[in-house]
């Protein structure tokens, strides 16, 4: 069964950075495009990113896009996310996601999230 297990979450003073990386299972990590998807305390779940199956393409929504940074590991079967210049606004819970395919934004699967607190 597919298994997607998120780490790196942490607390970030505003302006600092993080990795988050996700660990994938269960199914040909290489025939799939993957996400990162947020939710915000209280609102719904917001698509962040995508990476194509191959690697070679990648998108970004306009409010992390140039701050943040996609990338596929697929000797590791890992999917990670660099955010730099974290705000306030960027405090959700992160998670990983299967993608049907690298335009969707919805999503077959995700992991149980990785929290990411900005704050001074």
């Amino acid at each position: 069964q597919v298994q997607l297990v998120e780490s790196g979450g942490g607390l970030v003073q505003p302006g600092g950075s993080l990795t988050l990386s996700c660990a994938a299972s269960g199914f040909r990590f290489t025939e799939y495009a993957m996400m990162w998807v947020r939710q915000v305390s209280g609102k719904g779940l917001e698509w962040v990113s995508s990476v194509s199956y191959a690697g070679t393409m990648t998108r970004y929504a306009d409010f992390v896009r140039g701050r943040f940074t996609i990338w596929r590991d697929d000797a590791k079967n890992t999917v990670n996310l660099q955010m730099n210049n974290l705000n306030t606004e960027d405090t959700a819970v992160y998670y990983c996601a299967l993608a049907p395919d690298y335009w969707s934004e919805n999503y077959h699967a995700k992991g149980r999230g990785t929290q990411v607190t900005v704050s001074s």
